[in-house]
């Protein structure tokens, strides 16, 4: 599944349905709203676009790693600290490819997605430069 989403999600639900693809491991990564200064973020996505390039990415793992499924969920929107912003999921017979893979796949996300980060802070907000989210 790859999905651009306003709603939250569970990812106990997505390791599940991983889990039902008969892999041997199973590796995610979380990204969550940190508590650094911040008292929430905005996140815009130029939403076609943007599930396009995630498409890209997880076609590109597929293909450049031994891994059998990739789930990849973008959250938009408002957020406050400790929401979910991304998931991914990768299933494969080994963890070494699984893991080799996810990283990639949240690089490739930073690098190329269309997604944009505003920061609100107690003394105003600021779009946040370089990585899209």
């Amino acid at each position: 599944m790859i999905t651009i989403t306003e709603e939250n999600f569970d990812p106990g639900a997505f390791i599940d349905a991983a889990r039902e693809r008969q892999v041997g491991g199973i590796v995610t990564f979380t990204g969550i709203v940190r508590d650094d200064g911040i008292t929430s973020i905005e996140l815009e996505a130029y939403h076609e676009a943007a599930l396009q390039e995630l498409g890209a990415i997880r076609d590109e793992a597929l293909s450049r790693f031994d891994i059998r499924s990739v789930d990849i969920i973008h959250r938009v929107g408002t957020l406050e600290v400790g929401d979910h912003i991304v998931l991914i999921v990768v299933g494969s017979p080994h963890r070494g490819d699984a893991f080799r893979a996810c990283e990639y796949i949240i690089d490739r996300i930073k690098e190329t997605v269309p997604i944009w980060k505003k920061e609100y802070t107690a003394e105003g907000s600021r779009w946040v430069p370089g990585e899209h989210s």
